[in-house]
């Protein structure tokens, strides 16, 4: 199976193989990455926050391009896992938009493709997201993982899973809670971009040169009603985007400081919903390689927080490779979110196929 990312960083897309049967992860395979151009970017950047209209037309042609190009290397996969670009998620109103056609990407490849992931959890009542957890758990139990551990990726916007592999199936009750915890990447790529014509922070530099101003800090973490809120519970990338103009005032590296340890706040705060305190946290996505803000996260807090190449795992190409997991378990229709994972109702098997 090959599965695609790409996320709300607005930096490439992923593209990694597994070989599982929907429920074991038995084997990784290669990967792939293509970054999207300066060009490109601006092109998804102007479609964030709608759901249609001609910037998304053009996005959906980006997204398409890109994903054919990529995955034209993997035509050997018996099966895609296409999880699109997401440019809107309002699921407490029920909308959530992800642009790319999964019917073109079959034709286009000849192999049959798994995607729109959301809809159905949505239908029953889920935030559509996140949907890598049962992924997790998988990985927790190929790791032979007995205690509770948690999850943690950051890509533009930072999401937890937290694991108990002790119950018998992902969708099992108590097995795993998932979220949204707040902010990732997303502010701090956008400071940069604004402020220094740069799409990141390379190696969290900026962050690390900077200093936490402790009263804007205190203005970030006033969004309360969303991180004291009893997950399930997700987010929109531009949620947020209003501590942007918090750090106005404060030099680059300053800025990323601060909205790093708000995003790490964020992220202390989301583990005092656990059921119990994980052992250790295994953080995944491209945050894990902003040096300032795991080192916040650390300080934040109790326990060794660690990037997932600590236990051997990929963690550039750990959610690419959840949505070819993903794609098994809809062809085997096994659930792919429950409620403890997104709020539906009932576990939901989520996914279209589009053969060729």
């Amino acid at each position: 199976m090959a599965g695609t990312m790409s996320g709300t960083s607005l930096d490439g897309v992923d593209a990694a193989m597994i070989r599982t049967d929907g429920a074991r992860v038995l084997e990784f395979g290669r990967t792939e990455y293509r970054p999207y151009s300066p060009i490109e970017r601006e092109i998804l950047r102007s479609a964030l926050g709608r759901e249609g209209g001609s910037e998304i037309a053009a996005a959906t042609k980006v997204v398409d391009a890109a994903h054919v190009e990529l995955l034209s290397g993997f035509r050997d996969a018996e099966l895609i896992g296409f999880h699109g670009q997401t440019t809107f998620h309002s699921p407490d109103e029920g909308r959530t938009c992800q642009i790319g056609d999964g019917g073109s990407l079959a034709y286009a490849l000849g192999l049959p493709v798994v995607w729109d992931f959301r809809s159905e959890d949505m239908r029953h009542g889920g935030q559509g997201a996140p949907l890598a957890p049962f992924y997790h758990f998988a990985l927790a139990r190929r790791l032979g993982i007995s205690e509770p551990v948690a999850f943690l990726n950051i890509g533009g916007v930072a999401n937890l899973t937290w694991l108990d592999t002790s119950r018998e199936a992902p969708e099992s009750p108590d097995a795993c809670l998932a979220f949204d915890t707040g902010p990732g990447n997303a502010p701090i790529n956008d400071l940069c971009q604004d402020r220094l014509d740069a799409p990141l922070d390379q190696d969290g530099r900026l962050t690390a040169a900077g200093s936490v101003d402790a009263s804007i800090l205190k203005r970030l973490l006033e969004h309360r009603e969303y991180f004291l809120r009893t997950p399930p519970k997700s987010l929109d990338r531009n949620t947020f985007s209003g501590w942007l103009s918090e750090v106005d005032e404060c030099s680059p590296d300053d800025a990323a400081a601060t909205l790093a340890a708000g995003a790490a706040q964020a992220i202390a705060i989301g583990l005092t919903h656990c059921p119990s305190a994980p052992t250790r946290v295994l953080v995944s996505g491209g945050g894990r390689r902003n040096s300032g803000l795991m080192a916040l996260i650390s300080e934040a807090l109790d326990c060794p927080v660690l990037p997932v190449e600590e236990v051997g795992m990929d963690g550039d190409m750990l959610e690419a490779q959840a949505f070819a997991y993903l794609a098994a378990r809809v062809r085997s229709r096994l659930p792919t979110s429950a409620p403890g994972t997104t709020g539906a109702t009932e576990p939901v098997c989520g996914g279209t196929i589009s053969e060729p």
